[in-house]
C-alpha cells in the first residue's frame, strides 16, 4: 500500500487522472489524501466529486474554503462565485449524494500511527496539533449536526482574527474555519491576516506565512494546500506546500509519503 497527498484539484479532473496513472495509483490498495478544494474553478468539478467519492475509505480529504463555499451555495446561503464553473455539478441528478458526501469530510487529517497531519490551510500559530484535532472536530460536528445549515451561514466573516478573543461558540466555529481553510500569513502575535495572498518575498514585513511561527517541532509533518503562490516551496523542511496552481495553468502536485517523491502534471489548459 502506497499513501500519496495531492494539492488543490480545483476540478482539474483530467490532470488528476493522469498523475494518479503516471504513479500507477491502485484504487484498491492505495490510499489518496486530498488536500481540499476538489472543487470550483476547473471545468470537472462533477467528475472530481464523483472520483473521489468513489474510492471510499482509499480516498481521505479535507474540506477547503471552495468546499464549504459550493455547500453554502447548495444549501441556497451563497451564489457561485463569478470565476467557479459549477453548472455541471450543481444540476447533476447525484448531486444530493454528493453533497451529503462532502459535507462529511473533515478538517483536519492524521496518519495513523504518526505525527503527520494534514488541512487546507495549515495550523495556527496560537495552537497545537492537539488543539486543532479538538476544535476541527467540534465544527466537524455542527456541521454534520441537524442545524448544518444554520453553521455554514455562521462561517462568513472575518472575526475573531485572535483565538484568544473568541467568547462563544460561534467565534470559535468561525476562528477553525478560517485558521484551517483560509490562512495564510499572520501577524506577529499569531492574528489571522485575510489580504494578502502573495509570495512571501512580496508579503508586508508585518506579517510572516504562518508555518514560520516555530510552533511545528521537528518531530511532526504538517501538508497543506491553498497557496499556489509558493508553488511548493516552503520552510522548514517537516511542511509541505502542495498547491502548484493546477487551476491557474501551472501544474498539479501529488507527493508519494513514503519516499517524499514528488510528481507533477502540467496543466492541460489555462482554464482562467
Amino acid at each position: 500500500m502506497a499513501v500519496y497527498f495531492v494539492g488543490d484539484i480545483q476540478g482539474c479532473y483530467s490532470e488528476l487522472d493522469a498523475l494518479l496513472t503516471q504513479v500507477g495509483f491502485s484504487n484498491n490498495s492505495d490510499l489518496l489524501y486530498v488536500a481540499g478544494d476538489l472543487v470550483a474553478r476547473g471545468p470537472e468539478s462533477l467528475e472530481t466529486l464523483r472520483f473521489i467519492k468513489s474510492l471510499n475509505n482509499n480516498a481521505k480529504v479535507v474540506l477547503g474554503n471552495h468546499d464549504l463555499h459550493l455547500l453554502a451555495v447548495y444549501h441556497g446561503i451563497k451564489k457561485v462565485k463569478k470565476l467557479d464553473h459549477l453548472d455541471a455539478l450543481l444540476s447533476a441528478p447525484d448531486l444530493s449524494q454528493l453533497m451529503t458526501w462532502l459535507i462529511q469530510q473533515p478538517l483536519i487529517q492524521k496518519l495513523p500511527f504518526e505525527e503527520t497531519y494534514m488541512s487546507h490551510a495549515g495550523l495556527s500559530p496560537q495552537w497545537t496539533p492537539k488543539q486543532a484535532l479538538i476544535q476541527a472536530a467540534i465544527a466537524q460536528d455542527h456541521l454534520t449536526s441537524s442545524n448544518a445549515v444554520h453553521w455554514l451561514s455562521l462561517m462568513y466573516g472575518e472575526k475573531p482574527t485572535n483565538w484568544h478573543n473568541a467568547e462563544d461558540d460561534v467565534d470559535r466555529f468561525r476562528f477553525t474555519i478560517n485558521a484551517l481553510t483560509r490562512m495564510r500569513y499572520c501577524y506577529a502575535d499569531g492574528s489571522l491576516d485575510f489580504v494578502c495572498k502573495e509570495h512571501p518575498n512580496e508579503a508586508s514585513k508585518e506579517l510572516s506565512p504562518w508555518f514560520e511561527f516555530g510552533h511545528i517541532n521537528n518531530n511532526i509533518q504538517w501538508i497543506f494546500g491553498h497557496w499556489a503562490a509558493l508553488m511548493g516551496h516552503c520552510q522548514p523542511n517537516n511542511i509541505y506546500a502542495l498547491d502548484t496552481g493546477c487551476v491557474w495553468g501551472q501544474h498539479l502536485t501529488m507527493l508519494r509519503w513514503h519516499d517524499k517523491k514528488l510528481f507533477t502534471e502540467q496543466s492541460h489548459k489555462n482554464l482562467i
